[in-house]
């Protein structure tokens, strides 16, 4: 496919995709002619995980090719790497109007009625975790939902650990892109998981009808 092929299937502009070869982020495309390239599928994986690790990992341009380049050279060790860019997640994103975001959506509202947690998919936290299951799924990983209830159960008992920690203060602190994928996208799908749990544990712990022996007269 030419660029603008490319551009339209992934949603990234010509100029952003031009920068990304610049920058090494991904490879050229195949010259057929001095101005005219073809991408391929390889192309259109490395961009959406490009864009999953910017959008949803909240990494900066250069922690991303630190990243490739430990994909592009698997002799190198990822754990340095994927340290660190767990360390830089964040919580900004970019929401799709795609099939993969209405169904991450779906699955996540689901979750929150089914564990009865007192939250709503309106939260943030809700919205972050939506935005990570659907930029798996577009990376060919949507059978991630299979595991989401392990995931909450862990983050329930994280919940509950931190709250019973709270006035100490503790802070509760792998073929190689699956590596990257799980760690850097998986650590977002826990932090916003364990985001909600935390709504949901604290009401039941402090809220107006937690246990009579936590209310004052």
């Amino acid at each position: 496919m030419r660029i603008g092929e490319l551009s339209r299937t992934t949603g990234v502009p010509v100029p952003t995709i031009k920068y990304y070869v610049r920058e090494g982020l991904m490879p050229p495309g195949e010259l057929t002619s001095p101005n005219q390239a073809t991408y391929g599928e390889a192309h259109e994986r490395r961009l959406r995980l490009i864009r999953a690790l910017l959008d949803v990992g909240g990494m900066k341009v250069a922690e991303i090719a630190d990243v490739l380049t430990a994909i592009d050279d698997p002799v190198r060790p990822l754990h340095k790497v994927l340290g660190a860019a767990a360390d830089r997640l964040g919580n900004v994103g970019v929401e799709h109007d795609d099939t993969e975001s209405a169904a991450a959506q779906a699955v996540v509202a689901d979750l929150v009625s089914r564990r009865g947690w007192r939250t709503h998919d309106s939260d943030p936290a809700a919205a972050d975790l939506s935005m990570a299951l659907a930029s798996m799924a577009r990376l060919g990983h949507g059978a991630f939902v299979e595991v989401l209830d392990d995931y909450a159960d862990a983050a329930e008992q994280v919940a509950r650990a931190d709250l019973g920690y709270v006035d100490r203060r503790v802070s509760v602190e792998d073929m190689v892109e699956s590596v990257v994928i799980g760690t850097v996208l998986g650590e977002a799908v826990f932090n916003a998981l364990r985001r909600l749990a935390h709504v949901d544990a604290s009401a039941k712990l402090y809220g107006a009808d937690g246990p009579p022996e936590q209310k004052t007269n």
